[in-house]
């Protein structure tokens, strides 16, 4: 999203392809297509009539389509039906509501803004039907409906859009929380079997089981998980992915995270008033993989698009500036199952520190190319101190990775 404006304007990347744009409330959604990594796409303004982009967006009060999904909406402003159309599958379970708001008398024996006890799901409320459900955006890029709702005390209006290019279900949530002893919290049933659920955790992801069979299942009923969760069987899968709400629980095949608690100690105001949260359903083929990891960091990480002031002396048609940036990826590697997580300047002013991980507990080699000439290249401790030399071919270096495992790097020109 880029907060400025395009009148009788449209942006051209490099080769003068036309980017696509989308005017909205907020700004300017711009689909810069396939981007290099750690990279920096210049665009530019220039004065022509702007073509509309031919996409299978469809959007109406009871329905949001595009190639990848169809979703279906009742005047209640439930989610009453997902179809994935890439896979043929139905993602919900029959009579399953998908994003349903679950309301939770919350008063645990000790520590009241600490703990959930089990006996939590004892009283549970639903949220009202839709006060209205509104179209306000109708692509070409973006489709989006506004529902507005009361959960008990609490208004909020949450805006569901599909994006003509994904097939991720993207919910953003306004709520003004006036309630007192009320945890909340959102459910998503699947059509899927599996005994485990996978939870995302900083530099990796754990399992954990779908049932309650033994003492240590019930005892993990409330379960921390970073960026998402997923639900998957032997050839199909659903995550769930969220961008500030770590608090989860996964039984047999719904998923839900924890929105919000209203404790009143030590702080009687907790909670209270206005919050803004986003989460997204991914359904996909097979098991989770780095197509569910790329989903969750674009919701964290989401891309930069910023208006570059004119430099003088580099005008470009239309009387706006080109800026001189070298459109090619920093830093880069072979592995799809490796995410580079940290990129930064030594401590000692010493070349550049690279942290990075292995996500899908495989092992094997794996290459990085810098965007510039290497002369050197270590193995780091986390207080970059050396391990070991590697060697360095160019611009590359290629070295082992283990399951789970975190390399440090340091880097030299």
């Amino acid at each position: 999203m880029w907060k400025g404006q395009l009148a009788d304007e449209q942006l051209v990347a490099s080769g003068d392809a036309v980017v696509c744009c989308q005017p909205t409330a907020d700004g300017v959604i711009v689909d810069a297509g396939a981007l290099l990594p750690y990279s920096v796409t210049p665009l530019t303004k220039v004065k022509r009539s702007k073509p509309v982009p031919s996409t299978t967006l469809s959007v109406s009060k009871g329905h949001l389509e595009n190639s990848f999904l169809r979703v279906e909406i009742n005047r209640a402003g439930d989610i009453v039906r997902i179809f994935d159309k890439a896979n043929g599958r139905e993602v919900l379970p029959e009579g399953g509501i998908a994003g349903q708001f679950q309301a939770f008398e919350d008063r645990p024996m000790n520590w009241d803004a600490w703990d959930v006890d089990i006996f939590f799901d004892d009283k549970m409320w639903h949220a009202a039907p839709a006060e209205w459900v509104r179209v306000v955006e109708t692509g070409p890029l973006r489709a989006t409906v506004e529902i507005k709702r009361r959960v008990l005390n609490s208004e909020y209006t949450q805006r569901i859009s599909l994006s003509h290019n994904s097939p991720r279900l993207d919910f953003d949530t306004h709520i003004d929380w006036r309630e007192r002893h009320i945890l909340l919290k959102v459910a998503f049933p699947v059509d899927v079997l599996t005994p485990t659920a996978t939870y995302e955790i900083q530099w990796g992801n754990t399992e954990r089981p779908t049932h309650r069979n033994t003492s240590w299942d019930w005892a993990r009923f409330e379960t921390a998980a970073q960026k998402w969760v997923d639900l998957s069987e032997g050839d199909y899968g659903v995550s769930l992915l969220n961008d500030c709400k770590y608090g989860h629980d996964v039984k047999d095949n719904v998923m839900r995270i924890s929105l919000l608690r209203a404790p009143t100690s030590p702080d009687p105001e907790a909670d209270q008033g206005e919050h803004r949260f986003a989460y997204s359903l991914l359904p996909h083929s097979g098991r989770w993989d780095a197509g569910t990891i790329r989903e969750a960091y674009a919701i964290n990480d989401p891309l930069l698009v910023y208006e570059a002031k004119n430099r003088r002396g580099d005008e470009a048609e239309g009387g706006s500036a080109h800026p001189r940036i070298l459109a090619s990826s920093l830093l880069s590697v072979d592995a799809p199952n490796v995410v580079i997580e940290t990129v930064k300047r030594a401590d000692d002013g010493d070349g550049v520190i690279v942290r990075l991980y292995e996500t899908q507990r495989r092992r094997g080699e794996v290459t990085l190319t810098a965007g510039f000439d290497l002369s050197a290249a270590q193995t780091v401790n986390l207080l970059e101190e050396k391990k070991a030399d590697l060697p360095v071919t160019g611009n590359q270096v290629t070295f082992g990775i283990k399951p789970y495992q975190i390399v440090t790097l340091r880097l030299k020109k």
